[in-house]
């Protein structure tokens, strides 16, 4: 029996080839793209589903010959991404909301949508591996295509999810992904990336944060690692960790961002060799097998999606979370983003950083969490 799989597209050049290479391989493919929410009056800069890519996806599916559905999720998107941004913000995190959206858009409210359709997959253009073997869970890996490697912002998928999903991409490079739109004649072989968070309408997030959540500019001390007040900053979230330039504050040497504390409104800041932290504490882990591997184990981390993998120690706690400790110390860990764990290439899990510290203390890993 023939498989149904809704491809999610976006009038890209990524989802465009994937929809195609899939039909190739003899499945019912559907094509199915969300409008998301913008700002008022902005609706036509929203990276993810401008007019003009919601015509060039219509034209994909016409030209492959697909059943092509347009599906509202203004309400839903807004409702848990976007409140999702202000309140890693209102914390004094830096959240990432890719992650958000693909755990609860577009392979929670999107997916149920296509099964509600009778679809027995879904598939989206990222450069993702995933391996299939009987009586195993479903293992999600890193792409062919280190440069374009998507595995981050998917560590959020659980079994059920992955369960339904194929990465038709992952064992291609973005070249050849991009000749084979050019050889099949496609409309979007020509579709520039934006890596923009498509909500905020090619602008920049401070001025969102202004408009949806004008507290944040509260003003506050610049204090230095000793507590000695050094200036006044003009609001938490204009700053990020390992910023040099715009503090505000001059000496002789260098000065950077170290720290955002949140409880007493305090920017700290620091020289170059105060940046360093060797351990994180992470939130709860998702595992996206299912299974938590042991609770002490070695394994890769990466602490943001451009980052480098980084070799560490992890232990899990008993109630879920895990801590990394780092052979040597990393400049930006930063609390809002993701700890994905990888292990030759597979990615185990992921978990939000809460927070991160100097150095490990003798034991502070099994006492600061009770096991």
């Amino acid at each position: 029996m023939t498989k149904k799989v809704v491809v999610a597209m976006s009038g890209g050049v990524d989802s465009s080839v994937a929809a195609a290479l899939l039909q190739q391989e003899g499945y019912e493919v559907v094509g199915m793209m969300m409008r998301l929410w913008s700002e008022e009056g902005r609706s036509a800069q929203n990276r993810c589903c401008t007019p003009e890519s919601m015509g060039i996806a219509r034209q994909v599916a016409g030209q492959l010959g697909i059943p092509f559905y347009s599906v509202d999720a203004q309400d839903v998107f807004r409702n848990t991404v976007v409140e999702y941004f202000l309140d890693g913000h209102r914390a004094g995190q830096t959240p990432n909301p890719c992650l958000a959206c693909n755990r609860e858009i577009r392979w929670e409210y999107l997916l149920n949508q296509a099964l509600n359709i009778g679809a027995d997959f879904m598939a989206t253009g990222h450069y993702v591996r995933i391996t299939r073997e009987a009586n195993e869970p479903v293992r999600l890996f890193e792409a062919e295509d280190q440069t374009k490697d998507q595995s981050y912002v998917l560590s959020v998928l659980n079994p059920t999810q992955l369960k339904h999903a194929l990465f038709p991409l992952g064992d291609l490079t973005k070249k050849e992904v991009t000749q084979i739109a050019v050889d099949l004649g496609l409309p979007a072989a020509e579709s520039k990336e934006s890596q923009d968070l498509c909500f905020l309408a090619g602008g920049d997030y401070r001025d969102f944060l202004r408009r949806n959540s004008p507290e944040l500019e509260r003003p506050g001390p610049i204090l230095d690692g000793n507590g000695e007040q050094l200036g006044e900053h003009q609001g938490l979230v204009n700053y990020t960790i390992g910023q040099r330039k715009g503090i505000g504050v001059t000496r002789d040497v260098p000065l950077y961002v170290i720290e955002k504390r949140q409880q007493d409104n305090a920017l700290i800041i620091g020289e170059r060799d105060e940046l360093g932290r060797q351990v994180l504490h992470a939130g709860i882990a998702n595992w996206v097998s299912g299974i938590a591997p042991e609770s002490k184990f070695k394994a890769d981390v990466r602490i943001r999606y451009s980052a480098k993998k980084t070799p560490a120690d992890i232990k899990i706690h008993g109630d879920g979370s895990f801590s990394c400790n780092f052979l040597e110390p990393l400049r930006d860990i930063t609390a809002g983003q993701a700890a994905v764990i990888y292990r030759d290439g597979e990615v185990l899990g992921s978990a939000v950083i809460q927070s991160s510290e100097f150095v490990l203390q003798a034991d502070k890993l099994e006492a600061e969490v009770p096991a």
